[in-house]
């Protein structure tokens, strides 16, 4: 694991992606700083604000056209109190504070479906191999119209707290499904899923691709089983590797920094800055490269945010891979998870960080070395059995392909790798 310069350890996490396996990851980017206790708020308005405060409220206790409950309006003031400060920070209730923690487990007791509220509905983007909803006959596509007899609408936190459950137990999802007439009902038995955010493939001979879709705790020993696979497929050894995080919204920082000291001997791989002694730190790469060197290049596109830049900014300014793609995101703030006292959580803006070469990609993004025009399509699905294929249906894998053979054809020629190939 990576050096860590500061007192304590700091887990980040960046959410973007919504996923229906029983814990929505929460938007943005965010980072937890273990605490044995929550600490007692402490008292800072002067009288001016103060007054201005209860005035505000009584009249709205007095005066507004419903009756609002008091818990309810506070609980209204504080998510709007932090929300105002920037996008990404957050008050997080009891159900929400927990989800961001499930979220980042890679395991959790659910059915095993990703999910997006979309056009009023909320649907099924894939169920994940393996999972109860995958074995059950739920499809990509597939439209949840009540669970457990409950309408659900577009509620997505409603269909997400009512999939949670214990391993064992039921649950009745009613089913729309395109083509198909009537509603198809399904009784799927919750059990404890793996989520996998690592997927591979041998391209050609020599070549692999390795997609990482996001940084959860176990996306590190994830990656090293990847690469050991593409190792047993190319005993001649890898020629060149694609690492595509394409639509990866990041996740837990620290898990980005392990996949980026991977591909590392040394050097910084981040630093961050902000008020507090825990809000500066830097982390550094450790020896050891699981591909030997071997030429690496880094797929990134818009949705490629928060860890995704961590990691493709350290191999870009240590001149360890090419980026090919489009620009990144552009998100390089880190949010600290504060437990509160009386629960839930307060999701704080608390750094900036920056890459090895001190650049803050906040609002700018990644340039990629080979950067391609227009928004480009999503990744290609990954099918259960293909190589070649891939490349042939993914137009940024192809030219990832070429890219990887141009450079490696220019080394075994005696002239120096391109930095970059024009498409």
């Amino acid at each position: 694991m990576s050096r860590i310069t500061r007192s304590r350890t700091l887990l980040a996490l960046v959410a973007g992606v919504v996923l229906g396996f029983c814990g929505a990851l929460a938007s943005g980017a965010l980072a937890e700083h273990p605490r044995e206790a929550p600490r007692a708020p402490v008292a800072s308005l002067n009288w001016q604000e103060a007054s201005l405060f209860a005035e505000v409220y009584e009249r709205i206790k007095r005066e507004y056209v419903d009756d609002v409950d008091d818990h309810a309006l506070m609980e209204k003031a504080v998510r709007g109190m932090v929300a105002a400060l920037d996008p990404h920070s957050a008050y997080l209730d009891n159900e929400e504070f927990n989800e961001i923690r499930l979220s980042t487990m890679g395991s959790y007791p659910g059915v095993g479906i990703e999910v997006v509220a979309a056009n009023g509905v909320v649907r099924v983007l894939k169920p994940i191999e393996g999972s109860p909803a995958r074995e059950a006959g739920i499809l990509a596509g597939d439209a949840i119209v009540r669970i457990d007899g409950t309408e659900i609408g577009a509620d997505l936190a409603g269909a997400l707290a009512r999939m949670r459950g214990s391993s064992g137990s039921v649950v009745h999802l009613s089913i729309r499904r395109d083509g198909t007439p009537g509603i198809l009902e399904f009784a799927v038995h919750r059990a404890q899923v793996e989520v996998h955010s690592v997927a591979w493939r041998t391209l050609e001979p020599g070549y692999g691709y390795v997609r990482i879709t996001t940084f959860s705790e176990t996306t590190p020993e994830d990656l090293k089983s990847a690469i050991l696979a593409l190792k047993r497929d190319n005993q001649a050894g890898i020629t060149g590797l694609i690492l595509d995080l394409r639509n990866n919204p990041g996740g837990v920082l620290e898990s980005g920094v392990a996949v980026a000291d991977d591909f590392l001997d040394s050097g910084v791989i981040v630093t961050a800055d902000g008020r507090t002694p825990d809000a500066r730190f830097q982390m550094d790469a450790t020896p050891g490269d699981l591909i030997e060197g071997a030429p690496l290049v880094v797929l990134v596109n818009a949705g490629s945010a928060s860890a995704s830049e961590i990691v493709a900014g350290a191999l870009k300014d240590h001149g360890r891979a090419l980026l090919v793609g489009r620009r990144t995101y552009g998100k390089g703030s880190v949010q600290t998870v504060m437990p509160l006292v009386r629960g839930g959580a307060v999701k704080l803006t608390t750094s900036r960080y920056f890459t090895p070469s001190g650049a803050s990609i906040h609002g700018k993004g990644l340039m990629p070395d080979v950067p391609e025009d227009g928004p480009g399509s999503a990744p290609a699905e990954l099918e259960a059995s293909e190589g070649g294929a891939l490349s042939a249906r993914d137009a940024d894998v192809r030219l990832g392909l070429s890219t990887l053979k141009h450079n490696h054809l220019l080394a075994h020629t005696g002239e120096p790798a391109l930095r970059a190939l024009i498409p």
